[in-house]
């Protein structure tokens, strides 16, 4: 059976993902800023029984509406069978959900999880084999229909990987994310309870909310490890939002960039307001579901490069007709923020 989410980063996305997973079942997920007609052309292709969403959500101070754009995936989904909606904020509750085929809160659906003395049964994970399918994610659909790649439970090998070998990662990593259900490094991160490891989430833009506000979350949490897109890193550049002195983020052992180019000048502003943390990019893709090119922290990194391919992986680039390419400049580009090589040599 196949479950999936369309909401912001949300604590109640990842209990969602656990849940589907220990009985065997297959999560999947879209990007919550996506319109109903781009869900649905994700959505259509698995055969979807239970939908886990959100009334609302607030970017950049702008409140986005989830209900009227899941009225019309319920309409379009014929399979569909559940449509649980967490309720952003207590007044929630007051909306009128009635129009949304088979849908209720998701307070009520955990009703039917009690046990008759009142208690919640601990949660228990099915023993599959290697191979069996456990979520589907969509590459961005640049080329035609978004395409729907199933990964196996192989995918907390890739993760374990690289996040504990080439990241230096223990038990008392703690990972920030912003990314929502739908991006690979979601679904990448969400992965991480399985090794043990923290995760604070962070519904929303990181630099919207105050100038200091991303210092004081990796001071108050005491943030180890972040993964940021490059396009944030900008950001803050742009915007001068650097931590004071003030500022204790002595926990911060590595930032990591990635989605597109990291450009040099990112390298100079992260060395100037971190010089005793880690910058570093790296590349990862939507068909691996993890990291290929790493930023291994044993060993020497320069700018704008990324210094080892993870462990026991082969990394080959080619021209359109599958000859490898070597000596040669060549330009990484994606069909998605993290995939492919292309042959475009400048």
């Amino acid at each position: 059976m196949y479950y999936a989410g369309y909401m912001s980063n949300r604590k109640e996305a990842v209990f969602a993902m656990m849940g589907v997973t220990s009985i065997g079942a297959i999560w999947t997920a879209a990007l919550p800023l996506l319109g109903s007609e781009a869900i649905l052309s994700r959505f259509k292709q698995v055969d979807l029984k239970v939908l886990v969403t959100v009334d609302r959500f607030l970017q950049d101070g702008e409140e986005i509406d989830m209900l009227s754009k899941v009225k019309e995936i319920a309409e379009g989904l014929p399979s569909l069978e559940k449509v649980i909606i967490v309720a952003s904020k207590s007044n929630s509750y007051l909306k009128d959900i009635s129009s949304i085929r088979n849908s209720c809160f998701l307070n009520e659906f955990l009703k039917m999880g009690y046990e008759k003395d009142g208690s919640v049964p601990e949660i228990q994970f099915e023993q599959v084999s290697f191979s069996h399918p456990v979520a589907i994610s969509y590459t961005s659909g640049t080329t035609g229909i978004p395409k729907a790649i199933m990964h196996g439970c192989g995918i907390l090998m890739a993760v374990a990987n690289a996040y504990y070998i080439n990241f230096d990662g223990d038990r008392d990593t703690n990972w920030f994310s912003a990314s929502p259900a739908g991006w690979a490094s979601w679904t990448i991160n969400s992965t991480l309870f399985f090794l043990g490891q923290t995760l604070v989430l962070f519904e929303g833009s990181p630099y919207y909310v105050s100038p200091t506000n991303m210092w004081d979350i990796i001071q108050k949490h005491k943030i180890s490890h972040i993964f940021y897109p490059a396009s944030v890193i900008d950001e803050f550049q742009k915007r001068g939002y650097v931590p004071t002195e003030k500022h204790d983020i002595s926990s911060l052992r590595l930032v990591l960039a990635g989605g597109s180019v990291v450009k040099p000048a990112s390298y100079d502003f992260m060395k100037k307001i971190l010089r005793d943390t880690l910058f570093a990019s790296s590349y990862g893709c939507t068909e691996v579901m993890g990291i290929v090119l790493a930023a291994e922290m044993s060993l020497p990194l320069y700018k704008s490069e990324i210094n080892a391919p993870c462990l026991g992986t082969t990394i080959e680039v080619v021209d359109p007709d599958g000859n490898r390419i070597i000596g040669e400049i060549e330009k990484l580009s994606s069909e998605s923020p993290y995939l492919g090589f292309s042959r475009n040599v400048e």
